[in-house]
Protein backbone atom coordinates (compact mmCIF):
# COMPACT_ATOMS: atom_id res chain seq x y z
CA UNK A 1 0.00 0.00 0.00
CA UNK A 2 1.35 3.37 -0.87
CA UNK A 3 2.75 5.10 2.41
CA UNK A 4 0.60 8.82 3.39
CA UNK A 5 2.68 11.26 3.40
CA UNK A 6 2.25 15.14 4.01
CA UNK A 7 5.52 17.34 2.34
CA UNK A 8 6.04 20.64 4.23
CA UNK A 9 8.17 22.55 2.05
CA UNK A 10 9.42 25.84 0.95
CA UNK A 11 9.96 25.48 -3.06
CA UNK A 12 12.62 26.15 -4.05
CA UNK A 13 13.90 24.30 -6.97
CA UNK A 14 14.97 21.03 -5.11
CA UNK A 15 11.10 21.37 -3.57
CA UNK A 16 9.70 21.44 -6.96
CA UNK A 17 11.47 18.29 -7.39
CA UNK A 18 10.82 16.50 -4.50
CA UNK A 19 6.97 17.71 -4.86
CA UNK A 20 7.02 15.60 -8.30
CA UNK A 21 8.53 12.63 -6.80
CA UNK A 22 6.16 12.78 -4.55
CA UNK A 23 3.42 13.11 -6.48
CA UNK A 24 4.69 10.44 -9.77
CA UNK A 25 5.74 7.35 -7.71
CA UNK A 26 3.14 4.86 -6.79
CA UNK A 27 4.91 4.10 -3.15
CA UNK A 28 3.64 6.87 -1.53
CA UNK A 29 -0.02 9.19 -0.94
CA UNK A 30 0.27 12.71 -1.04
CA UNK A 31 -2.42 13.59 1.73
CA UNK A 32 -1.34 17.45 1.53
CA UNK A 33 1.27 20.15 0.68
CA UNK A 34 1.85 22.80 3.19
CA UNK A 35 4.20 25.44 3.20
CA UNK A 36 6.35 27.19 5.32
CA UNK A 37 8.89 30.52 4.69
CA UNK A 38 12.23 29.48 3.67
CA UNK A 39 13.55 30.05 0.24
CA UNK A 40 11.93 33.00 -0.22
CA UNK A 41 8.79 34.63 1.80
CA UNK A 42 5.49 32.82 2.76
CA UNK A 43 3.93 34.54 -0.86
CA UNK A 44 6.52 33.28 -2.97
CA UNK A 45 7.36 29.77 -1.96
CA UNK A 46 3.26 29.03 -2.14
CA UNK A 47 2.67 30.45 -5.12
CA UNK A 48 5.63 28.23 -6.17
CA UNK A 49 3.99 25.16 -5.06
CA UNK A 50 0.88 26.07 -6.39
CA UNK A 51 2.55 26.43 -10.15
CA UNK A 52 4.44 23.37 -9.62
CA UNK A 53 1.27 21.61 -8.80
CA UNK A 54 -0.22 22.82 -11.53
CA UNK A 55 2.99 21.60 -14.10
CA UNK A 56 2.16 18.14 -12.24
CA UNK A 57 -1.17 17.72 -12.95
CA UNK A 58 -1.66 17.60 -9.06
CA UNK A 59 -5.71 17.64 -8.28
CA UNK A 60 -7.06 16.87 -4.91
CA UNK A 61 -4.56 17.71 -2.53
CA UNK A 62 -4.74 20.57 -0.59
CA UNK A 63 -2.24 22.84 -0.68
CA UNK A 64 -2.07 25.22 2.82
CA UNK A 65 0.25 27.97 3.32
CA UNK A 66 1.73 27.84 7.44
CA UNK A 67 4.44 30.37 9.34
CA UNK A 68 5.65 33.30 7.26
CA UNK A 69 8.44 33.44 9.72
CA UNK A 70 10.27 31.73 12.43
CA UNK A 71 9.63 30.93 15.87
CA UNK A 72 11.84 33.76 17.57
CA UNK A 73 14.18 34.92 15.00
CA UNK A 74 14.47 37.47 12.19
CA UNK A 75 13.48 35.86 9.05
CA UNK A 76 16.27 34.90 6.37
CA UNK A 77 15.77 33.64 2.81
CA UNK A 78 17.85 31.92 0.18
CA UNK A 79 17.65 34.43 -2.79
CA UNK A 80 20.71 34.09 -3.42
CA UNK A 81 20.70 30.13 -4.19
CA UNK A 82 17.00 30.50 -5.66
CA UNK A 83 16.65 33.94 -6.99
CA UNK A 84 13.72 36.80 -6.05
CA UNK A 85 10.86 34.35 -7.11
CA UNK A 86 12.55 31.33 -5.00
CA UNK A 87 11.73 29.48 -8.35
CA UNK A 88 14.23 31.38 -10.84
CA UNK A 89 14.52 30.02 -14.12
CA UNK A 90 11.20 28.41 -15.91
CA UNK A 91 8.31 30.68 -16.71
CA UNK A 92 5.94 29.48 -13.85
CA UNK A 93 2.13 29.09 -14.55
CA UNK A 94 -0.69 30.29 -13.21
CA UNK A 95 -1.99 28.13 -10.15
CA UNK A 96 -4.96 26.16 -11.18
CA UNK A 97 -6.24 25.22 -7.65
CA UNK A 98 -7.45 27.14 -4.85
CA UNK A 99 -5.55 27.79 -1.87
CA UNK A 100 -6.92 25.83 1.07
CA UNK A 101 -8.16 28.05 3.73
CA UNK A 102 -6.53 26.50 6.69
CA UNK A 103 -3.20 27.25 8.42
CA UNK A 104 -1.08 24.65 7.51
CA UNK A 105 -0.24 23.85 11.09
CA UNK A 106 -4.17 23.24 11.57
CA UNK A 107 -3.76 21.30 8.07
CA UNK A 108 -1.38 18.75 9.27
CA UNK A 109 -2.72 18.07 13.02
CA UNK A 110 -6.20 17.49 11.48
CA UNK A 111 -4.94 15.02 8.81
CA UNK A 112 -2.55 13.12 11.18
CA UNK A 113 -5.52 13.09 14.06
CA UNK A 114 -7.95 11.86 11.71
CA UNK A 115 -5.78 9.31 10.22
CA UNK A 116 -5.11 5.87 11.69
CA UNK A 117 -2.27 6.01 14.09
CA UNK A 118 1.64 5.37 13.06
CA UNK A 119 0.79 5.56 9.17
CA UNK A 120 1.46 9.13 7.90
CA UNK A 121 5.02 10.47 7.53
CA UNK A 122 5.72 14.19 7.83
CA UNK A 123 8.47 14.96 5.11
CA UNK A 124 9.28 19.01 5.91
CA UNK A 125 11.97 20.02 3.24
CA UNK A 126 12.43 23.18 4.60
CA UNK A 127 12.70 25.79 8.05
CA UNK A 128 10.72 23.18 10.61
CA UNK A 129 8.68 25.87 11.82
CA UNK A 130 5.52 24.33 10.62
CA UNK A 131 6.28 20.93 12.00
CA UNK A 132 7.11 22.58 15.53
CA UNK A 133 3.77 24.65 15.97
CA UNK A 134 1.60 21.18 14.88
CA UNK A 135 3.48 19.78 17.50
CA UNK A 136 2.97 22.77 20.30
CA UNK A 137 -0.47 23.09 19.28
CA UNK A 138 -1.59 19.19 19.39
CA UNK A 139 1.24 17.19 21.32
CA UNK A 140 -0.87 13.85 20.31
CA UNK A 141 0.25 14.08 16.87
CA UNK A 142 3.85 12.73 18.11
CA UNK A 143 2.21 9.35 18.83
CA UNK A 144 0.25 9.06 15.60
CA UNK A 145 3.18 10.19 13.42
CA UNK A 146 5.11 7.39 11.67
CA UNK A 147 8.05 8.77 11.25
CA UNK A 148 9.36 12.14 10.41
CA UNK A 149 12.00 12.39 7.56
CA UNK A 150 13.44 15.58 7.08
CA UNK A 151 15.96 17.06 5.00
CA UNK A 152 17.98 19.27 7.22
CA UNK A 153 21.01 19.93 9.07
CA UNK A 154 25.08 18.45 8.41
CA UNK A 155 27.17 16.47 11.04
CA UNK A 156 30.34 17.80 8.72
CA UNK A 157 30.31 21.17 6.78
CA UNK A 158 27.65 23.43 6.97
CA UNK A 159 26.17 25.72 3.95
CA UNK A 160 24.78 28.56 5.24
CA UNK A 161 27.72 28.80 7.89
CA UNK A 162 30.56 26.40 8.48
CA UNK A 163 28.81 24.02 10.43
CA UNK A 164 25.14 25.18 10.52
CA UNK A 165 22.76 23.77 7.32
CA UNK A 166 19.85 26.54 5.94
CA UNK A 167 17.24 24.82 6.95
CA UNK A 168 17.84 24.66 10.22
CA UNK A 169 19.68 27.80 10.89
CA UNK A 170 16.59 29.44 9.53
CA UNK A 171 14.54 28.29 13.08
CA UNK A 172 16.78 26.14 15.38
CA UNK A 173 14.09 26.60 17.93
CA UNK A 174 11.86 24.76 15.68
CA UNK A 175 14.64 22.47 15.28
CA UNK A 176 15.30 21.27 18.42
CA UNK A 177 11.61 21.09 19.08
CA UNK A 178 11.16 18.65 16.43
CA UNK A 179 14.28 16.39 17.29
CA UNK A 180 13.08 15.79 20.89
CA UNK A 181 9.77 15.34 20.34
CA UNK A 182 10.39 11.46 20.71
CA UNK A 183 8.88 10.50 17.72
CA UNK A 184 11.59 8.22 14.82
CA UNK A 185 13.11 11.53 12.84
CA UNK A 186 14.78 10.43 10.15
CA UNK A 187 17.67 13.49 9.03
CA UNK A 188 18.53 13.56 5.54
CA UNK A 189 21.44 16.17 5.69
CA UNK A 190 24.02 17.73 3.50
CA UNK A 191 26.26 14.79 4.00
CA UNK A 192 23.64 13.00 2.09
CA UNK A 193 22.23 15.12 0.02
CA UNK A 194 25.78 16.51 -1.35
CA UNK A 195 26.00 12.96 -2.65
CA UNK A 196 22.55 13.77 -5.15
CA UNK A 197 24.58 15.46 -7.75
CA UNK A 198 22.20 16.68 -11.01
CA UNK A 199 25.42 16.24 -13.40
CA UNK A 200 25.16 16.29 -17.04
CA UNK A 201 24.20 12.55 -17.08
CA UNK A 202 21.33 12.98 -14.64
CA UNK A 203 19.83 16.24 -17.16
CA UNK A 204 20.42 14.48 -20.32
CA UNK A 205 18.57 11.34 -18.80
CA UNK A 206 15.65 13.49 -17.67
CA UNK A 207 15.24 15.70 -20.78
CA UNK A 208 15.03 12.33 -22.32
CA UNK A 209 11.17 11.83 -21.03
CA UNK A 210 10.44 14.75 -23.55
CA UNK A 211 7.13 15.78 -21.08
CA UNK A 212 6.35 19.00 -19.94
CA UNK A 213 7.10 18.56 -16.24
CA UNK A 214 10.56 17.03 -17.53
CA UNK A 215 11.15 19.92 -19.36
CA UNK A 216 10.29 21.66 -16.14
CA UNK A 217 12.84 20.20 -14.69
CA UNK A 218 14.95 20.41 -16.98
CA UNK A 219 14.91 24.21 -16.91
CA UNK A 220 14.85 23.87 -13.28
CA UNK A 221 18.29 22.36 -13.06
CA UNK A 222 19.75 24.77 -15.68
CA UNK A 223 19.07 27.96 -13.41
CA UNK A 224 20.23 25.68 -10.15
CA UNK A 225 23.42 24.65 -12.26
CA UNK A 226 24.23 27.85 -12.65
CA UNK A 227 23.80 29.21 -8.80
CA UNK A 228 25.33 26.42 -7.09
CA UNK A 229 28.35 27.58 -9.08
CA UNK A 230 28.21 30.75 -8.67
CA UNK A 231 27.52 30.39 -4.81
CA UNK A 232 29.00 27.58 -3.64
CA UNK A 233 31.56 26.37 -5.96
CA UNK A 234 29.94 23.03 -7.25
CA UNK A 235 30.16 22.05 -10.78
CA UNK A 236 26.69 20.14 -10.17
CA UNK A 237 24.05 21.16 -8.20
CA UNK A 238 23.11 18.88 -5.15
CA UNK A 239 19.32 18.43 -5.20
CA UNK A 240 18.37 18.12 -1.28
CA UNK A 241 15.55 17.44 -0.95
CA UNK A 242 14.02 14.98 -3.33
CA UNK A 243 16.18 12.51 -0.80
CA UNK A 244 13.70 13.08 1.88
CA UNK A 245 11.24 12.02 -0.13
CA UNK A 246 13.02 9.22 -2.01
CA UNK A 247 13.81 7.67 1.64
CA UNK A 248 10.04 7.62 2.29
CA UNK A 249 9.54 5.68 -1.11
CA UNK A 250 12.71 3.39 -1.16
CA UNK A 251 14.61 3.37 2.34
CA UNK A 252 17.12 0.92 0.54
CA UNK A 253 18.40 3.98 -0.99
CA UNK A 254 20.24 5.30 1.56
CA UNK A 255 22.36 3.75 4.49
CA UNK A 256 20.88 5.47 7.92
CA UNK A 257 22.06 4.84 11.24
CA UNK A 258 20.64 5.36 14.51
CA UNK A 259 22.41 8.07 16.69
CA UNK A 260 21.36 10.84 18.71
CA UNK A 261 20.83 14.47 17.05
CA UNK A 262 20.44 17.52 18.71
CA UNK A 263 20.72 21.54 17.31
CA UNK A 264 22.68 24.43 19.19
CA UNK A 265 20.89 27.15 20.24
CA UNK A 266 23.07 29.24 21.62
CA UNK A 267 26.68 29.25 20.16
CA UNK A 268 28.02 32.38 19.04
CA UNK A 269 30.03 30.65 16.12
CA UNK A 270 27.51 27.49 15.66
CA UNK A 271 24.23 28.01 15.92
CA UNK A 272 21.62 26.33 14.51
CA UNK A 273 24.58 23.21 14.01
CA UNK A 274 23.21 19.36 14.05
CA UNK A 275 25.07 17.77 16.93
CA UNK A 276 25.14 14.24 15.78
CA UNK A 277 27.09 11.88 18.18
CA UNK A 278 28.68 8.89 15.97
CA UNK A 279 31.10 8.38 18.73
CA UNK A 280 29.98 4.18 19.38
CA UNK A 281 26.42 2.90 19.12
CA UNK A 282 22.98 4.60 19.84
CA UNK A 283 21.33 4.35 23.01
CA UNK A 284 18.31 1.57 23.58
CA UNK A 285 15.67 3.43 22.17
CA UNK A 286 17.09 6.26 20.33
CA UNK A 287 14.62 8.36 18.21
CA UNK A 288 16.75 9.90 15.62
CA UNK A 289 18.70 8.36 12.76
CA UNK A 290 21.36 10.06 10.47
CA UNK A 291 21.72 9.37 6.75
CA UNK A 292 24.90 8.43 5.67
CA UNK A 293 25.35 6.97 1.81
CA UNK A 294 23.58 7.49 -1.08
CA UNK A 295 22.66 4.91 -3.68
CA UNK A 296 22.94 7.17 -6.84
CA UNK A 297 21.70 5.70 -9.56
CA UNK A 298 19.06 4.33 -7.72
CA UNK A 299 18.01 7.74 -6.48
CA UNK A 300 18.16 9.09 -9.86
CA UNK A 301 15.96 6.03 -11.14
CA UNK A 302 13.57 7.02 -8.55
CA UNK A 303 12.94 10.85 -9.86
CA UNK A 304 13.31 9.67 -13.69
CA UNK A 305 9.97 7.10 -13.17
CA UNK A 306 7.88 9.69 -11.24
CA UNK A 307 8.20 11.76 -14.14
CA UNK A 308 7.56 8.84 -16.63
CA UNK A 309 4.51 8.03 -14.59
CA UNK A 310 3.41 11.99 -14.65
CA UNK A 311 3.37 11.98 -18.65
CA UNK A 312 2.05 14.90 -19.78
CA UNK A 313 -0.84 16.05 -17.70
CA UNK A 314 -3.75 17.79 -18.94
Amino acid sequence: MPRPIILDCDPGHDDAVALLLAHGSPEVELLAVTTVAGNQDLAKVTRNALAVARVAGLAGVPVAAGADRPLVRVRDHAASVHGESGLDGPVLPEPAQALDPRHAVDLIVETVMSREAGTVTLVPTGPLTNIALAVLREPRIVDRVRQVVLMGGAYRTGNWSPVAEFNIREDPEAARVVLRAGWDVVVVGLDLTHQALATPDVVRRIAGVGTAPARFVEELLAFFTASYRETMGFDAPPVHDPCAVAYVIDPAVMTVRRAPVDVELAGELTTGMTVVDLRGPAPDGCPTAIALELDRERFWDLVVDALERIGEPA
